[in-house]
């Protein structure tokens, strides 16, 4: 639950943010009235973000039991594909984010209502859409749907309640830091979702070596056991695992580590963290 709790707070945060950069900057230069195109368009990313989890779920029931693995593995991958982008997206663009957005804003106010609905969907609904990918394919992974909404849930009411409370200046955080830290968990978490999804293409007949394990540590790690739970919630680890989901988590967490400890090289000082001012 703590690697959905993860996501749904990351995910969570980057759209909060960015509607209270949207709504603040339209208060502080005194253009109140557009700020119900910006909720506009929030609605409209959360409700294409729920109507794309109903869909993945709607699929998947219909299918033969091959096709469900081999549907769920493919969604797998591109729930790790979107959370890599996304951690290496706001390494880069968090301490640029407030101004770009407000630029962007600048724009769509001059061509009229309608462009800063889509200026609020289009920065709100990339965070919706992997949230939903990624949601529902944790939901498969868990073989359940309670601990997956129970994870996201959390995750999304704490980045809901740390938006307000930026938005309204009552709590100062180091948000460099704060995406720094959790897009380094995030790297295991979607190693591991990774490796299921080699797994999944793997019962589907479409990889080979489901029979062929690097280790089994069932006896030692029980999947029903308090931390075996654990070790699956968070990491998606399995006690029995293939030599392929091995060499994939290994192919994908070195480079990936490598890349996102690598300092950030630039021209000029590094300039303060983020905040958002009312």
């Amino acid at each position: 639950m703590l690697g959905n709790y993860l996501i749904g707070l990351r995910e969570g945060l980057e759209a909060s943010l960015v509607v209270s950069v949207l709504v603040a900057y339209l208060v502080r230069t005194g253009r109140q009235g557009y700020v119900r195109y910006v909720w506009a368009g929030v609605a409209v990313a959360i409700a294409l973000s729920v109507a794309i989890g109903a869909i993945l779920e709607l699929t998947s029931a219909s299918m033969s039991f091959e096709a469900q693995e081999a549907f769920g593995g493919l969604m797998s991958i591109v729930a790790v594909v979107f959370v890599t982008w996304m951690i290496f997206w706001m390494k880069r663009a968090s301490r640029t984010l407030a101004r770009e957005l407000q630029g962007r804003l600048d724009t769509a106010v001059a061509l009229g209502g309608t462009a800063v609905v889509l200026v609020a969907f289009v920065s709100v609904a990339r965070e919706g859409l992997e949230t939903s990918v990624f949601f529902w394919t944790a939901a498969k992974a868990a073989e359940s749907t309670w601990t997956p909404v129970v994870g996201f849930s959390l995750g999304l009411a704490t980045a809901v309640l740390l938006g307000v409370l930026l938005y309204r200046s009552a709590v100062s955080i180091d948000l460099s830091a704060f995406f720094r830290w959790t897009g380094l968990l995030l790297v295991f978490v979607a190693a591991g979702v990774l490796a299921y999804g080699v797994h999944d293409l793997q019962e589907a007949g479409l990889l080979p070596g489901l029979g062929n394990l690097l280790f089994d540590v069932s006896e030692q790690v029980p999947p029903s056991s308090w931390y075996g739970t654990l070790l699956k919630g968070v990491f998606n680890f399995s006690p029995e695992t293939t030599v392929l989901q091995g060499i994939v988590w290994i192919a994908y967490v070195v480079p990936c580590l490598f890349l996102y400890l690598r300092p950030v090289r630039t021209a000029t000082s590094a300039p303060a963290p983020a905040q958002v001012d009312a």
